[in-house]
């Protein structure tokens, strides 16, 4: 039998709730169908922003949205974006589609979902075509309640109090469509971009994100740290999960066990990469003040036949759950250094958490894996120990179960599992030591490795009550289905 043994009174970091955390690029229908639809819509919003999206978001405690990309962050020019709506200007968005980009989204529409959703707002400022002017008049814009010529924009624009501006990305993929620069250019660029920045507000600071690595480019972060390591709050980290490779990436929807199997292999790479980058970073930050920013995350398939392939249109299947629960898993494990997270992407594309079709729309498996890990934010990640067999199966060796353990204020105790298996439930004791477990509440996530949700049937895949536990003298045996994911709070 597989077994847990959980260490109440012992802490190791504190789990951020922003490591639950959401990309949002104008790419597809993400914004444009998904998020926004108008004021003028017959679809329910307000001012403009979709209703029924706002309420599934909120539902599922979304703590952190990154805007405007992505690639598209690095050819964004924000006062394309504010002002009167016939009156901005219209562009091609060259990255993903050709399609034109009338910048009916922008600024001020950005933070009012941000309101609307009760979460931080994450900017990802214009390196690549931009001017250290223009991101700077950007924050300025933003965030300054002082006399100048940007406050007085906004006012004029109709927004007479400044926002709170939380996270600013600096740049985006430098080393790629970001402007295709080495680690030393970029970290000079970084160094000088990163100074007009500004703090109006001292009591409410910006935490600056510098570009980082694309997944083991291990050269990148060691001259980031070693050149403007001290200038930094954060560092971004991107890696996809590609079951096959980047010109065939595979089918998000028809994949046979030995590809799901593959998939996880290649999603649980995240491991070597965050435990190697932190390493890296530990030699410059020992005290582990910067923070691993994994900013984009997820998987990435061929799109759904018949849409645009700028589109990045995928459906969303139990696999797609597992793929988010393991790494979600891994994230608080590593809550030392990993300070935030950016699944990509929010709505209708990649690994999205909401597909909407017009006025319809339903949540994915991913969306339900999040909901149940939503327990672990703002909580202290426990001491936890897990033996359990590795999975052999489709030809790859992986780990039976995968769990991660948190103490929240109340006391309880939240423990989130990932049985991967697609043929064998697990069978686990849970030893609690330092506290007595008085009741126990469970929750599911299982189904078939394809059973996905469509607008014909939006409920096929969702959480439910979980009760295959029983209690023991000092601890619990508990019964994991099949590909799946269990929540388990302790009190």
């Amino acid at each position: 039998m597989d077994k847990l043994i959980i260490h109440a009174d012992l802490t190791k970091g504190h789990i951020r709730k922003t490591i639950q955390g959401h990309f949002s690029e104008h790419l597809g229908r993400c914004i444009y169908g998904g998020l926004y639809v108008g004021e003028h819509s017959d679809i329910p919003n307000e001012n403009g922003i979709r209703r029924d999206v706002v309420e599934a978001l909120r539902a599922i405690h979304l703590p952190v949205l990154r805007w405007p990309g992505g690639c598209f962050a690095d050819e964004y020019h924000w006062k394309d974006g504010i002002g009167p709506r016939e009156q901005r200007k219209k562009m091609i968005n060259t990255h993903w589609g050709g399609v034109t980009e009338d910048n009916s989204f922008g600024t001020h529409e950005f933070m009012e979902l941000c309101r609307q959703l009760d979460c931080d707002a994450y900017i990802c400022g214009n390196v690549g075509s931009g001017t250290v002017q223009e991101m700077s008049e950007w924050v300025e814009y933003i965030t300054s309640d002082a006399i100048s010529p940007m406050t007085e924009l906004r006012k004029q624009n109709g927004h007479a109090e400044p926002w709170r501006l939380p996270y600013f990305g600096v740049g985006n993929e430098s080393w790629g469509c970001g402007g295709n620069m080495t680690a030393e250019y970029y970290a000079n660029e970084y160094r000088r971009y990163q100074t007009f920045v500004r703090q109006y507000h001292p009591e409410d600071r910006i935490y600056r994100i510098a570009c980082g690595p694309s997944a083991d480019d291990y050269h990148w972060t060691d001259t980031l740290m070693k050149q403007a390591g001290s200038l930094m709050d954060g560092l971004s980290l991107h890696y996809y999960t590609v079951p096959q490779d980047w010109k065939h990436k595979g089918s998000a929807l028809e994949f046979t066990e030995e590809e799901y199997y593959t998939t996880l292999r290649k999603t649980l790479f995240m491991e070597e990469l965050l435990s190697r980058h932190s390493a890296i970073m530990d030699r410059y930050d020992p005290e582990k003040r910067v923070g691993l920013i994994v900013d984009e995350w997820g998987t990435w398939f061929d799109v759904e036949p018949g849409t645009n392939p700028g589109f990045l249109y995928q459906q969303n299947t139990m696999r797609d759950a597992i793929v988010a629960g393991l790494n979600l898993n891994l994230f608080n494990r590593h809550c030392d250094r990993v300070h935030m997270a950016n699944i990509a992407q929010l709505v209708n594309v990649l690994q999205a958490m909401i597909l909407t079709e017009g006025p319809d729309m339903l949540c994915t498996p991913s969306y339900y894996a999040f909901k149940l890990f939503s327990a672990h934010q703002e909580n202290e990640l426990l001491e936890s120990h897990l033996q359990a067999e590795p999975l052999k199966a489709g030809g790859e060796t992986l780990p039976g179960l995968q769990e991660s353990t948190s103490l929240a204020p109340d006391g309880t105790v939240h423990v989130t599992l990932v049985n991967p298996s697609l043929s064998e439930s697990r069978t686990l004791r849970i030893d609690v030591q330092g506290k007595t477990v008085s009741s126990i509440e469970g929750r599911v996530l299982t189904g078939a490795m394809d059973a996905h949700n469509t607008f014909d049937a939006p409920d096929t895949v969702r959480d439910q009550a979980f009760d295959a536990f029983r209690a023991e003298e000092d601890g619990l045996q508990v019964t994991l289905p099949a590909c799946s994911i269990v929540h388990l709070a302790l009190a």
